[in-house]
């Protein structure tokens, strides 16, 4: 039943951090697969290639990054560019789909690029594209070339990013794989995958998957984890199958009836996340992660730092180097929280690194 009462519950800043905690299956380790969780998150951030292999090892139980490798050699998760323009690691199924949903989004972005692409037919450019790399993976430098050749006094990188837009190109391995490198080379999904996109799934059905992996929330929080717009007429028919609530702001949020909304004093264990971890970047209103002091401290200018969780906010900053786990807390911690802290660093790295030996030191706290 929904909640239609005219004066909805509040939901405080702790409460709705413990039940995004426990969607985001950081309250306490999951026991499922890896591409189970890449799936019930829909997605993992992945604008570097280690990033979702660090938030799995935070949110799995006995979690092994060749499982996700292994899963990405074998096809079964891929990389693409699909919610806020970004690379996200995706499950076959969802790469197939949700890139459809974000279309309109990376078809509004190459407005931007519109001089440099003067002159230029978008739909015969998507078609070269798309038989170029079907015929062998390409890197954006070779694409870009090989596109100047058909349009000459067009900008080299406005003809990338219009490939990238007008097409699903994926990262073929052994890019993204653990332990191995390699540069980026794309071809289209459907090549890739060997099998057609299929229709895109109904905002509806998306606002659901997000409420399941994000909520309680806004439209305006959804809309700020998809890149979209418009999403208000998609709530509105979801609203009698969904409970109402509103924060200390009085911003109406939506859930699922029957989602966990674990009591606001549930205890939770410090977390190590990577940089650009969707915790982070999925609201539009951040307060239930990141505190007003601390906004902003996990990024400079387009750099993004690996965040600690301590009681479920962000609370500081960490890195590997010289063999060393450095931890750079903003505020002081009590002696019991440094020792929950210490020891979730040691679990950390020994999913991640069981082969290497690192000290674990507290760098300067950041004022």
């Amino acid at each position: 039943m929904a909640n239609n009462n005219t004066q909805r519950s509040v939901l405080g800043t702790r409460a709705l951090n413990r039940a995004t905690l426990d969607r985001q299956l950081l309250l306490r380790p999951a026991r499922m697969s890896a591409v189970a969780a890449v799936e019930h998150l829909v997605g993992l951030q992945a604008q570097n290639v280690k990033p979702p292999y660090y938030a799995l090892a935070a949110r799995l139980d006995g979690f092994d990054p060749e499982a996700l490798s292994t899963a990405m050699a074998g096809r079964e998760v891929v990389r693409i560019v699909t919610m806020r323009s970004t690379i996200h690691t995706h499950t076959a199924d969802d790469c197939l789909t949700l890139r459809p949903l974000v279309q309109p989004a990376r078809d509004r972005e190459l407005v931007t690029f519109r001089k440099g692409l003067a002159g230029v037919d978008l739909d015969r450019l998507a078609g070269l594209a798309r038989d170029l790399v079907e015929t062998e993976p390409r890197t954006m430098k070779q694409l870009r070339e090989a596109l100047l050749q058909e349009w000459p006094d067009a900008d080299p990188q406005a003809l990338a990013v219009a490939a990238r837009c007008r097409l699903p190109l994926v990262q073929v391995t052994p890019r993204g794989l653990w332990g191995r490198s390699g540069q980026v080379s794309l071809t289209t999904a459907e090549h890739w995958l060997g099998r057609p996109a299929e229709p895109a799934p109904t905002p509806d059905a998306v606002v659901l998957r997000y409420l399941a992996a994000f909520g309680p929330a806004s439209v305006k929080d959804m809309q700020t984890w998809a890149g979209l717009t418009r999403l208000r007429d998609a709530f509105e028919r979801l609203r009698p199958r969904l409970v109402t609530f509103q924060d200390d702001n009085g911003v109406e949020l939506f859930d699922l009836p029957d989602a966990s909304r674990p009591d606001p004093d549930t205890p939770a264990p410090p977390r190590f996340l990577p940089e650009f971890d969707n915790l982070l970047l999925s609201h539009a209103d951040r307060t239930r992660v990141v505190t007003p002091e601390h906004r902003g401290r996990s990024w400079q200018g387009n750099i993004a730092y690996r965040t600690l969780l301590v009681d479920g906010f962000l609370a500081g900053l960490w890195r590997l180097e010289d063999h060393a786990l450095v931890i750079e807390p903003f505020d002081r911690l009590t002696r019991a929280q440094r020792d929950e802290v210490t020891a979730e660093g040691e679990r950390m790295l020994r999913v991640m690194h069981p082969e290497s030996s690192y000290d674990i030191r507290f760098g300067c706290v950041r004022g």
